[in-house]
This record gives structure tokens, C-alpha cells and sequence, in this order.
């Protein structure tokens, strides 16, 4: 195994007595440290990459939640011409849709094409942990932190199978402190700007990515802040992160600017998302983030404190360690705020913080290592953390084994998301494309993007959810009439009612405005016909084998004769003929 190159921390009592012992122990150390190949490591990392690939790729074919929806909606429009912001309203930036759109143009305008373009962006994202951990800490800590990053970033606890922005963030952030890394070793301005911008990209894929792009600044300061302080080195340095990590975002700007859709975007990126980012009291945050069972809260504070008890002791035995403490921790405590903006502490959200974790876990395993080595001399001992963190490793494997290895993509799908209307949208989307022309527009009623996606129609209104319309916020009543105004307006061929509580969230609070709710019955009894109704299925009482013939979405007449069977469902209806 190899370990950190640098100076150890003193030994215990015994050896300082004899000097002698400790110089044949590191000796001993060094040893050991250059008999095990760079390649070897690399060759144990794409074993890594392929394991999880291969995971993901079993279930490429899992259908779609909401946020890939919007994020395959709207790259699927970019490739079509369309800007964003002009049928897609929301609150993130676009560099995700971006990122999308260059997806489905190599792999397909499919699910499983999104989700094999997620296989590249994990393993590139786990090569740069590796890459991060081993300039930090050595070899040894690289290869267990990406390992670590691997892992985490594919457990479905943070809904790692799903193409969420903060993959995106995550990957251009630790690519640019990588090259931050480089320009504070070389000097050269170009690196500082380099950096900054692949750091500035990170947050064109979504808002907290700024977060990463402020460490970034104030570790410059950090390394740069030596008496005498060159000033002209600081500025320079400083301003051309800074100047890199505007870049993005000013061209964005520039080209939604000459394309007529700033003001759109504007708003949505910026007023409302500070109505959204303030709306939740610091105690809902609170409760948000503690929504557990007590067994799940104790549990999970008992591995935290013992995480940060390992981490003091690292960094208290290794010198080496000590003299990244600064990054180190800096970096935690900046991907920890970026999970924080709004304190809805979402379960994707997480991923931010898993490379600053995974880094971590490296570093307690190398240090102790390397501890260990230079005290007792025996392999076998200093051996002990890396066999302690692949019995861990293992066993977190083995714990989701059944979502891992044995679901199909659809009981994957049943299993992560309930009732919400995902596996079913496929089908009201095909049907909806098989059954319209090309040029039809379609209205959803209810946070379901991926039924525009799949149908390959444009919807009659850039509300592609519902969120916004019932939010106790100052905007909610205007939006519904813009949202009504419009449909009215583009009289779409087919409107989609989703009668599921989680595609609206707001229904049942007592501040909510609910015009739209009452408009779109009377909008809908005046104008159309029952086309279709899909019952919907939870993880628990989704029908299977002979069952699943009654749980199909009915169409035609069959659906303007039959109720709904199940609570949640959705409506289809086709507009009645002039």
C-alpha cells in the first residue's frame, strides 16, 4: 500500500528515546511506499469505475422523476433551437439542461441514454476524487476516497441513480479545485483563470455551486496571505479566479439577453428563487433535516461524531494531515452550506458533500496507516484501517443489495419514488405521441415535465410545475393568471390532469391560492372530452403479473365509462372537435 511522501508526525515516547527506531521505521515506510506501482492504483480505480457503471447501467431504464424531466424537456428544446426560459419556467440556471442537451445528442432522447450519459459524469467525477485525494494525501487515501465517492454517490439514499444537477455541480467543482490546486503549485495566471472558470461552470449547473467557487477564493487568500504580502500576487491571483468564475454566467446572460428571454430569466433565477430560498423557517429546516425515526437520528449522530473523532486523531497523529487541515476542513464546512440555501435538505442535495466526506475518509485511512506502520513496523497492523474501511465498504453494499442488484428498473422506480405518477407517464406520453400531430401542444396540470419529454410535444405554457402557482408567496396569484392566460391562449390539443398530492405539494395550505384549481375545471368540461385515466400504484400496492393488465391506463370510451380505481390517477383529455 502507498502513503502520504511527507514527514510523519513524531513517534510515541518510546521512539523519540531512540531515534534510531523511528529513522528505520520510515525507512521501513518508504519502503513500502514505492513498492506498489502508480498503475496499480489506476487499475484498482477503474475496477471501481466499472463496478458502479455497471450497476447504473442495469438500470439505465428507469423512468424518469420530475427534476430529469425538466432537465430532458428542456435540453430537448436547446437542441430544437429553443432558448431557455421561453416554454420552461424555473428557478435554476441552465447549465444543467445544458449539460442535458449534450446528453441525449450523443445517447439518445431516452431515459436510459440520460442515465448512460450519468455513467460518464460519476466516473469522471470518482477519477477526479481520486485525483484530489491523492495530491492531498497520497496514493492509498486517493483510491479509498473515490472508492468512497463511488459508493455514496450511487446509493439511491441520495438518489444517486437519478440525474440531479448536483452530479453536474460536483464534478466541474472538484475539477476546478484541482486545477486551483495546480495554479497555487505553478503561479501562472492561466491556471488561476482555468480554474475559476471550470468552478464558475459549476455553478451555472445550479445556484449552491457558488459555494465552491467561495472556497475556492478564500483558500487563494488563505495560501497567498504571507508576510510580506505580495499584494500584486493576490490581486492577480484572486481577480483572475474571479474573473474566470463570472465568465459563465455574463455569456449567459449576454445570449438570453440577445435572445429576448433575460427578464424571464431574471426572475425566475433571481426574485423568485429568493422568495423560494426564504420561504422556510430556520425550525422547518430543523425538522426537514431531522425527519427521521429516533433510532435513524441517534444512529446517524453516533457515525457523525465518530467520523469527526477520527478526523481529530488524524489530523493530531500526521503532520501531513495537519498541513491541509485548512483545506480540508474549509472544504467540508463550504459543501455542508451548499446543501443549506432554503433548508429544504432534499435528499440529492447531499451529493454536494460527498466529495469533501470522501476526502476525508482517505485521509483517516492513509494517516492512520502510515500511524500505525511507523509504530509497530508490521504490515499486518498498518493494514487494519484499510481492512476495517473494506469491511464498511462491503457491508453498505450488501445493505442495499436488493435495490442494487435484483430490482428491475421499475420496481427500482416503485421503490424510491411511491406512488408519484413516473412509470406512468411513459405511457400517457406515448400514447399522447401516437395520437396527436407533431405540431400539437400539450398542457399538464400537475409538476410532471418528463409527459413533454417523452411526447415529444411542446407544452402550451413554460409552467411545467405546479409548485409555484401554490406557494404562499407574493408571486403565486400572478403566475396562475399568466399560466391560465396562456393556456387559453394556445388552446392545447391535449390537457393532462395529475390528481397526485406530491405533484402539487401546496393544496393543503390554508394561505394557498387556488384559483387555478378551479379554473381548470370548469376550462376542462367547457372545451374537452375524457381521452384517458391511469391509476396509480405505490411500492406497496403496485399490481403485478396478471393484476397489472387492471392497473394499464384505459383509454377512448373504456375511460369516459370507469372511475378511477385507485385515490391517485391521472386524467387525459383531448379537446373537443370545432
Amino acid at each position: 500500500m502507498e502513503l502520504a511522501s511527507s514527514s510523519p508526525a513524531e513517534g510515541k515516547a518510546g521512539v523519540r528515546c531512540f531515534p534510531f527506531l523511528k529513522s528505520r521505521r520510515k525507512s521501513r515506510f518508504e519502503s513500502v511506499r514505492r513498492k506498489i506501482p502508480l498503475h496499480y492504483y489506476y487499475v484498482l480505480l477503474c475496477l471501481i469505475i466499472l463496478f458502479f457503471a455497471l450497476l447504473r447501467f442495469r438500470l439505465r431504464d428507469t423512468p424518469l422523476e420530475r427534476d430529469e424531466g425538466e432537465y430532458a424537456y428542456a435540453g430537448q428544446l436547446m437542441l430544437q433551437g429553443i432558448p431557455p426560459y421561453q416554454f420552461v419556467y424555473t428557478m435554476k440556471l441552465p447549465g444543467t439542461s445544458a449539460a442535458y442537451a449534450a446528453i441525449l445528442a450523443v445517447f439518445g432522447q431516452t431515459p436510459a441514454g440520460i442515465h448512460t450519459g450519468l455513467i460518464f459524469v460519476n466516473a469522471a467525477t470518482t477519477l477526479l476524487v481520486f485525483l484530489l485525494g491523492m495530491r492531498l494525501y497520497g496514493r492509498l487515501a486517493g483510491l479509498v476516497a473515490a472508492a468512497s465517492y463511488a459508493l455514496s454517490s450511487t446509493s439511491p439514499k441520495v438518489m444517486g441513480f437519478a440525474g440531479h444537477a448536483t452530479h453536474f455541480v460536483v464534478l466541474f467543482a472538484v475539477a476546478g479545485i484541482l486545477v486551483l490546486l495546480k495554479a497555487l503549485e505553478s503561479s501562472r495566471t492561466w491556471f488561476f483563470f482555468a480554474g475559476g472558470l471550470l468552478l464558475g461552470l459549476g455553478f451555472l449547473m445550479k445556484q449552491p455551486g457558488l459555494l465552491f467557487l467561495l472556497f475556492a477564493g478564500v483558500y487563494v487568500i488563505q495560501q497567498e496571505w504571507k508576510v510580506p504580502i505580495n499584494w500584486r500576487k493576490l490581486a492577480v491571483s484572486t481577480g483572475s479566479l474571479a474573473l474566470g468564475g463570472a465568465l459563465p454566467f455574463v455569456v449567459t446572460c449576454l445570449l438570453l439577453l440577445r435572445d429576448g428571454f433575460f427578464h424571464k430569466f431574471w426572475f425566475w433565477t433571481f426574485a423568485y428563487a429568493q422568495e423560494y430560498g426564504t420561504s422556510e423557517k430556520l425550525s422547518d429546516g430543523i425538522t426537514n433535516l431531522l425527519g427521521q425515526t429516533v433510532a435513524e437520528i441517534v444512529g446517524r449522530a453516533t457515525v457523525i461524531l465518530l467520523f469527526i473523532a477520527l478526523i481529530l486523531v488524524t489530523m493530531k497523529w500526521s503532520a501531513h494531515v495537519r498541513s491541509h487541515a485548512f483545506f480540508t476542513i474549509s472544504f467540508l464546512v463550504f459543501s455542508a452550506l451548499a446543501v443549506c440555501p432554503g433548508f429544504y435538505f432534499r435528499n440529492h442535495y447531499f451529493i454536494l458533500m460527498l466529495p469533501a466526506v470522501s476526502i476525508l475518509a482517505g485521509m483517516i485511512v492513509s494517516g492512520a496507516t502510515e500511524r500505525l506502520l511507523l509504530w509497530h513496523g508490521s504490515l499486518a497492523v498498518a493494514g487494519l484501517p484499510l481492512l476495517f474501511f473494506m469491511i464498511a465498504f462491503s457491508a453498505a453494499i450488501f445493505s442495499q443489495r436488493k435495490f442494487l442488484f435484483q430490482m428491475d428498473p421499475l420496481e427500482a422506480c416503485r421503490d424510491r419514488y411511491w406512488s408519484n405518477p413516473f412509470p406512468e407517464a411513459v405511457e400517457i406520453a406515448n400514447y399522447i405521441k401516437n395520437h396527436s400531430p407533431e405540431d400539437a401542444t400539450v398542457a399538464v396540470l400537475g409538476s410532471e415535465p418528463e409527459i413533454y419529454f417523452y411526447s415529444h410535444r411542446h407544452s402550451a405554457t413554460g409552467y411545467i410545475y405546479m409548485y409555484p402557482l401554490l406557494e404562499p408567496q407574493r408571486y403565486a396569484l400572478a403566475m396562475q393568471k399568466q399560466m391560465i392566460g396562456e393556456i387559453e391562449a394556445a388552446s392545447p390539443d391535449v390537457m393532462v390532469f395529475v390528481n397526485v398530492s406530491s405533484s402539487w405539494v401546496h393544496t393543503s395550505q390554508p394561505r394557498s391560492t387556488k384559483d387555478i384549481l378551479l379554473w381548470v375545471q370548469g376550462y376542462v368540461q367547457q372545451h374537452y372530452v375524457m381521452e384517458g385515466v391511469a391509476d396509480i400504484g405505490s411500492a406497496t400496492e403496485y399490481h403485478w403479473g396478471e393484476k397489472a393488465k387492471d392497473a394499464l391506463p384505459r383509454w377512448g370510451e373504456e375511460a369516459q365509462d370507469a372511475l378511477p380505481r385507485a385515490q391517485d390517477c391521472v386524467w387525459i383529455f383531448k379537446r373537443k372537435s370545432s
